[in-house]
């Protein structure tokens, strides 16, 4: 889930970057740290330079784990942000719902070419949206065409703007609900004739996979993927507000400028985002995850090659979609997968290599600057 998406789904609610920076206090820890990741290093600090509050990010490669932080957790404070930070993922939760809809197919408890109404009958309805044309697999990989409802504008003013966040962060928002604001438009365009990132497929996959199981897709994705990988700091808080300590405050500036104030937005109720976005983690629980994922550990060989087949995106180069999972080319040639993730207050990304044996995770404390291909393109090229 993000506050606006672009093509990848990070974080652009503000448009352009502000704010001073904190002083830069990178560290490395753990492993081979400082060795062979000074241009990440610099990749950081360069995010806090450009008026992100502070950043954490650890890789895992064949040399062993190196982390760093840079910048603060906590401007009123000062106190500085920690390698061990948990922080909202937003859209990277995609990917574990992804997974979870993978494995079932890989049970033959569905098929990805099921259309939503079989699972869903009447759900996706309305001003031209039609369950019947759209197959789970397109939900998936955004092909589906559905509405986003966060670009509803009154679902916007009321979560995405400061009056509206102020009053509201602390709402229950249930995935009927959800679903039933993309319904009041119209589709993007007809199942799959184009690509359009949309939250609202990912808020119906988790319905499909309740549907399938008889479990809430937070049962389903702690059961079938956070405990075999003893994913110690990530959880799916429903509607819990806080995030568990050791933690970073989350900073935006709820406009559409980067000039205004800069609010403190760490609690809110995720239900907002759902099995769109609402999931917590650390960058060691993501490194873990998606190496397990691209080596193979979570789906079957013919699983993870549909998870693995993208469609490109119009206008973003070098990157594509696959199911819930990321394909891009860096400038120096190599291919990492993953997902993006930003949700108020907090942007992050998590990447492999196709082989799962080099990794990174991070986060920035802010939603409305930081260069997080910068970040990605210094520690693999």
């Amino acid at each position: 889930m993000s506050v606006r998406t672009t093509a990848v789904g990070a974080t652009v609610l503000l448009l352009s970057a502000a704010l001073a920076a904190p002083a830069v206090a990178a560290t490395g820890t753990a492993g081979t740290a400082g060795h062979g990741h000074t241009a990440t290093r610099e990749a950081v600090e360069a995010a806090v330079g450009a008026g992100v509050p502070g950043v954490t990010a650890t890789a895992r490669d064949a040399a062993g784990t190196w982390a760093t932080t840079a910048g603060v957790g906590d401007l009123r404070t000062g106190a500085p942000r920690s390698t061990a930070d948990r922080y909202r993922v937003g859209s990277i939760t995609k990917t574990f719902v992804a997974t979870v809809l993978l494995q079932l197919e890989a049970e033959g408890r569905l098929s990805l070419d099921d259309n939503v109404d079989r699972w869903l009958p009447g759900v996706v309805s309305g001003h031209g949206h039609d369950g019947r044309r759209i197959t789970l697999r397109r939900l998936l990989d955004h092909t589906s065409g559905i509405y986003d409802y966060t670009t509803d504008g009154t679902f916007a003013r009321t979560y995405f703007t400061k009056d509206g966040f102020l009053r509201h962060r602390y709402d229950t928002l249930t995935p009927a609900g959800l679903v039933a604001i993309a319904m009041r438009h119209e589709p993007e365009f007809a199942p799959g004739t184009s690509w359009s990132y949309s939250n609202t497929n990912y808020i119906v996959a988790g319905m499909v996979v309740e549907k399938v199981t008889g479990h809430s897709y937070a049962t389903e994705i702690r059961h079938r993927i956070i405990e075999p990988l003893h994913l110690r700091a990530t959880s799916l808080p429903g509607t819990r507000t806080t995030v568990a300590h050791p933690s970073s405050r989350a900073y935006s500036k709820l406009a559409e400028t980067a000039t205004g104030p800069t609010y403190d937005v760490t609690t809110l109720n995720p239900s907002l985002a759902s099995s769109a976005g609402e999931m917590i983690s650390d960058s060691a629980d993501l490194d873990r995850f998606y190496s397990a994922l691209l080596r193979g550990k979570l789906l079957p060989a013919e699983q993870l090659k549909e998870m693995k087949t993208t469609v490109k995106i119009a206008g973003v180069p070098n990157t594509e979609y696959g199911l819930g999972l990321m394909e891009r080319t860096l400038t120096c040639g190599v291919h990492v997968w993953g997902h993006d993730g930003g949700i108020h207050g907090s942007t992050s990304s998590a990447v492999t290599t196709a082989d799962g044996r080099h990794t990174l995770a991070f986060n920035f404390n802010g939603d409305w600057t930081g260069d997080v291909e910068a970040v990605i393109e210094g520690e693999f090229c």
